[in-house]
């Protein structure tokens, strides 16, 4: 799922030079979900992201981070989906294959750092969490965080190794730091 990115100067951060030896982030991701036989997805500003596979537009009525969420999981149907940001370079096969394998029967499961949600590295019950993504972003309240909280969202948990691989680029000095 990509952003604006407006701290990057508006380009696109998906198309930014993996740390891995990939020509861009979305294709790093592309691959990781491939090894895993997890069908991958372009939600948000699909000009940005020419000849890079299927996209979705934001679904129309709705603004922010919620309008993306809602696409993927219309999209999904009565499936699983996972949304990933695709300015998470560091995120391991095996985090997602945990993610992926982890029992729960909420709505939405993902990590937590800090007390707040991680929603970038998230795996939904599509069927479950629409209504409530929709309603939500319908009345305003864009907040992914009080989002999970109404969901009743259940917590993956992470060691600290874990935790470091949630780390994104958000700015041109997150390229210069973690390289």
């Amino acid at each position: 799922m990509g952003g604006a990115s407006s701290r990057m100067g508006g380009a696109p951060k998906g198309l930014l030079p993996s740390p891995d030896g990939a020509p861009s982030l979305v294709a790093r991701w592309r691959a990781l979900f491939a090894s895993q036989r997890i069908d991958a997805v372009l939600v948000g500003r699909a000009d940005a992201y020419p000849g890079l596979g299927r996209a979705l537009a934001d679904e129309a009525g709705l603004q922010g981070p919620l309008a993306g969420v809602a696409a993927l999981l219309a999209f999904a149907g009565d499936r699983t989906a996972l949304s990933v940001a695709c300015d998470m370079p560091f995120v391991t096969s095996s985090l997602v294959a945990r993610l992926v394998a982890t029992p729960c029967d909420a709505p939405v499961l993902a990590p937590r750092r800090d007390g707040r949600w991680e929603p970038f590295l998230a795996r939904w019950n599509a069927p479950l969490a629409l209504p409530t993504v929709r309603s939500r972003g319908r009345a305003g309240d864009g907040s992914l965080q009080r989002l999970f909280d109404a969901l009743g969202a259940r917590e993956l948990p992470l060691d600290a190794a874990e935790a470091t691989l949630l780390d994104d680029w958000d700015t041109p000095a997150d390229l210069r730091s973690r390289r």
